[in-house]
């Protein structure tokens, strides 16, 4: 069992239950677009917030920790931290869940564009995004397995 969802193996111990369809990232996906609401939701919920707590601590997965160093997240200026402290709280105000995107697909200044822009969306919006960009938080750590 790998790590492709952040402390999520459910996703990947039902795919590897049902029949196979030779493209792992739509089994994998499948799974997840299958789920409750409930399951969803906690899927979202198990991801870090951007440059948040789990980054400061040192609690970030080694992919997850990874994938921020990429986009610089973890070599902030303070006003650049104060600013995502920000936007995280004012998004999980708005939609009680952390703000989710690609990181490896864009770079701060575009995290930071999208944090403000989403915050302002309806809740059901953002579920179908933050699954959406986990799904290719998943593809590209497939094709680093690969």
């Amino acid at each position: 069992m790998t790590a492709l969802f952040e402390h999520s193996p459910w996703v990947e111990e039902r795919a590897d239950a049902a029949p196979a369809s030779g493209d792992r990232h739509a089994d994998l996906m499948a799974v997840v677009y299958a789920a409750t609401r409930e399951e969803q939701l906690a899927l979202i919920r198990a991801h870090p917030e951007l440059a948040g707590k789990a980054a400061i601590d040192g609690t970030l997965t080694q992919a997850s920790a990874a994938e921020q160093a990429s986009a610089g997240l973890d070599r902030l200026t303070p006003e650049e931290f104060a600013r995502f402290h920000a936007l995280n709280a004012a998004y999980r105000a708005a939609h009680d869940m952390p703000f989710i995107i690609c990181v490896r697909l864009t770079d701060k200044a575009g995290i930071l564009a999208a944090m403000a822009a989403r915050t302002q969306h309806d809740t059901d919006t953002e579920i179908a995004t933050a699954l959406a960009e986990i799904g290719k938080i998943t593809r590209l750590r497939l094709e680093d397995m690969a």
